[in-house]
């Protein structure tokens, strides 16, 4: 059984590739100095919660800010928690992938099942490989664990966990999202177990 208790996950701030604007998955873009800047701010934010184990990407903008979140604190890289391949999407901007692949793009915003990103990772790839990620923390036998990632990877983690949908956007670059495990074996949102499922604690 795991010992598993609570995951803090923390997206990765800006990027000198403008990651607020820009779908940037495979492309190694390491973190601005604005980006840097937040991470200082999250990693405040932190200071007085205690992680067994500190996790990121294997891409720089995640490692980076990993180390910076952490206070210099050993960081383990999991290649499978690095973001999706956007293929001949890499770099640009939703305007630009609008006015590339018009009919993709339609097919992308409204969520069509069978759509999966030109050239890139397939969605289900992406889970996948995610998962399988979140069992390796799972059987790490860390009780409290950190992950610095990424929005797909950040989202992935936590909609298994709760076994529901995020909000649209969630989580913006820099941001934290806390799931803890309650004493039935449920999550929720919050870094307590004992936060009510509603509390959305960052």
């Amino acid at each position: 059984m795991s010992k598993l208790r609570r995951i803090v996950c923390v997206r990765h701030g800006e990027t000198t590739g403008e990651s607020s604007t820009r779908y940037h998955g495979a492309t190694d873009v390491p973190l601005s100095d604005a980006g840097r800047a937040r991470m200082r701010e999250v990693a405040k934010s932190l200071t007085r919660e205690c992680f067994d184990l500190v996790v990121a990407s294997s891409l720089r903008r995640s490692w980076e800010a990993a180390w910076i979140v952490s206070g210099g604190a050993p960081v383990r890289l999991e290649p499978r928690f690095r973001e999706i391949d956007f293929g001949r999407w890499e770099g640009l901007t939703k305007e630009e992938i609008a006015a590339a692949d018009p009919q993709l793009h339609e097919l992308w915003q409204a969520g069509a099942a069978e759509f999966d990103f030109p050239g890139g990772e397939t969605r289900a790839g992406f889970r996948e490989r995610t998962l399988e990620g979140l069992q390796g923390l799972q059987q790490s036998g860390a009780t409290s664990v950190l992950v610095v990632a990424h929005k797909g990877t950040v989202r992935t983690i936590a909609e298994e966990l709760l076994g529901s949908t995020l909000e649209d956007g969630q989580p913006q670059l820099g941001a934290c999202i806390g799931v803890s495990c309650a004493v039935d074996g449920t999550w929720h949102l919050g870094r307590r177990g004992s936060n009510p499922a509603g509390l959305e604690a960052a």
